[in-house]
């Protein structure tokens, strides 16, 4: 079935335009919260967070009214990052959690994530089904007068939170003598990654902790490093931690103001997750977008790299599947299945961290694990239609992969969130890597 509302990340757009507009956002409460219900006579029940964006004062309501309408409780959080609502989905047993988030993108855009009772996003087929039920009549099987649901806002769901970030971070082992600039992108974040590194002893630097409800990941965040780099340099820090709108991600930068992705992360945590015996399977999970350099280093350590399709929830499907607690995106998303059931920044930035007390060394000196094989990627923005099944870009990606050969790979994608058409080769030559990715980038623009 063609999707019409869901996407990679759960449903996402410019904010009141569809889908994100108040009715699709209560007719989703409605569905949801119908395909949840069950039979049983005990109160159904849904949590809600957000980010800063302005429209989720916009959203947040809609979907309110349609699970109320359905008679299911509703609990709101209000800011906090998408693994706490996970996590918070989970523990207070939950038959769904909602998070109101576009993550990376900028104010004007607007999401929503589902997770179901385990605080796992949900899968392909459940979301089909939900949206299977979204435009057909909803005024069936509605709650009667005395049955509706209500409504309340909880304090204690940030404090919550922090106390579980801090849990994952080694025990007997503290950030007294660090000093840590923390970037939480004007987002979901922004009070509590702070609270956290200072409660576990480091002396913290905040930038974006200032959210108006339009300058979430303006200039800030793990899409814009610049200002962290400059803060790094600035207040003489050993680590810079750069968070996305919803904290899901992380961007580190080293005390000499170097930018360290999700690979190297990876590589770094899984070589020490190693040699403490930490590692549940002799590999980790990450997606096609991982540097063939992540690969080849895993193997010098014995491991193994198994890929997936992009999306963490296609990376977090795999690891439930193998048996794996480590794996990710090269984007900074960073799944660690003995903590947290989603990507989440601040506990991959918390393990970074760990291994930096434990060798007592600079994070230059430790965080740049193999040499990255070159890669280029390129986006092709899009107005309509799909550019992928064009006879004209078939015979140019079919090109390109021939040229290739055994010397790179090709990777070929349409965004899930955005417009957006992603173009990424690797290659030794780069030359050769360079004139794949543009002809390919080329035959996708002529048709856009």
């Amino acid at each position: 079935m063609k999707r019409k509302y869901f996407g990679t990340d759960g449903i996402r757009g410019t904010a009141n335009t569809p889908p994100m507009t108040p009715e699709i956002a209560m007719r989703l409460g409605m569905a949801a919260g119908k395909y949840f219900r069950t039979t049983s006579p005990r109160r159904h029940s849904v949590v809600i967070g957000k980010d800063t964006r302005l429209s989720g004062y916009m959203i947040e309501p809609a979907l309110v009214a349609g699970f109320t309408s359905v008679g299911m409780d509703v609990t709101l959080f209000g800011p906090l990052p998408t693994p706490g609502v996970a996590m918070m989905t989970r523990s207070l047993r939950a038959d769904l959690g909602v998070m109101i988030s576009a993550s990376h993108n900028s104010y004007e855009d607007n999401g929503i994530k589902l997770f179901g009772p385990n605080g796992y996003k949900l899968s392909d087929e459940i979301e089909v089904e939900i949206e299977s039920r979204m435009d057909k009549a909803l005024d069936d099987k509605l709650a009667a007068a005395e049955d509706l649901g209500r409504t309340k806002r909880v304090d204690d769901a940030q404090a919550r939170y922090v106390e579980i970030v801090k849990a994952s971070f080694p025990r007997r082992m503290n950030l007294k003598g660090l000093r840590v600039c923390i970037d939480c992108a004007n987002g979901a974040a922004y009070k509590v990654a702070p609270a956290a590194l200072y409660e576990l002893g480091a002396e913290v630097f905040k930038l974006g902790v200032e959210p108006n409800g339009f300058n979430i990941n303006l200039e800030v965040g793990s899409t814009d490093t610049n200002a962290l780099k400059e803060a790094v340099q600035t207040y003489r820090a050993d680590i810079g931690i750069a968070l996305d709108g919803d904290a899901d991600r992380c961007i580190i930068i080293d005390e000499k103001g170097n930018e360290i992705d999700g690979d190297q992360l990876i590589g770094l945590i899984a070589g020490h997750w190693k040699a403490r015996g930490q590692l549940s399977q002799t590999g980790v999970v990450t997606t096609v977008m991982s540097n063939l350099g992540l690969e080849q280093h895993l193997q010098s350590l014995g491991l193994t790299l198994e890929r997936t399709k992009v999306g963490d929830r296609y990376v977090v499907a795999r690891m439930r599947e193998g048996g794996f607690n480590l794996g990710g995106e090269q984007s900074g998303h960073i799944v660690m299945s003995d903590y947290s059931t989603t990507g989440d920044g601040l506990m991959a930035a918390l393990q970074v961290l760990a291994v930096m007390v434990e060798k007592e060394k600079p994070l230059s000196e430790i965080a740049h694990v193999f040499d990255p094989v070159p890669q280029k990627l390129v986006n092709v923005r899009f107005k309509s239609g799909a550019p992928l099944e064009e006879d004209s870009v078939k015979d140019a990606i079919a090109a390109a992969e021939k040229k290739l050969g055994k010397k790179g790979r090709l990777v070929i994608r349409k965004s899930g969130t955005e417009p957006l058409i992603r173009v990424m080769a690797e290659a030794t030559d780069e030359k050769l890597m360079d004139s794949a990715v543009e002809s390919v980038a080329d035959a996708v623009r002529a048709v856009s």
